[in-house]
C-alpha cells in the first residue's frame, strides 16, 4: 500500500459522532486551570497582567489541540489533525493581534 493510498483512506474513516461532545468536554479541565491560573496572578503586582493573561490562554489552549493533533494522528483522522493545527494557528493569530494592538 502507497502512502497515497494510505493518506487517501484516512479521509474515507467514518468519524465517531460523539467526538465534538468529547473535544467540548475536554475544554473543563482546561477552563479549571485557567480559573485558578486567573486567581493565582489576580492579588499580584504585576504591570502587563493582561499579556500573561493573553499568553496563558493561548499556551493551554495550543496544549489541548497538541493532544488532539496526536490523537487526530494515532486514529487516522486527517481532520482533526487539520483542526486542530488550525485551532492553533487562530490561537496564536488572536494573541499576535492583540500583542500588536496593545
Amino acid at each position: 500500500m502507497s502512502v497515497a493510498d494510505s493518506e487517501g483512506k484516512s479521509f474515507l474513516v467514518e468519524r465517531d459522532h460523539q467526538e465534538m461532545g468529547r473535544w467540548i468536554f475536554s475544554l473543563i479541565p482546561l477552563g479549571v486551570a485557567f480559573i485558578f491560573y486567573f486567581m493565582f496572578l489576580l492579588p499580584a503586582d504585576i504591570a502587563n497582567k493582561d499579556i500573561l493573561y493573553i499568553a496563558g490562554a493561548t499556551a493551554g489552549f495550543s496544549g489541548l489541540q497538541a493532544y488532539w493533533i496526536v490523537r487526530g494522528w494515532r486514529r487516522r483522522e486527517i481532520l482533526t489533525v487539520v483542526l486542530g493545527v488550525l485551532g492553533i494557528a487562530v490561537a496564536f493569530g488572536l494573541t499576535w493581534m492583540y500583542m500588536s494592538f496593545k
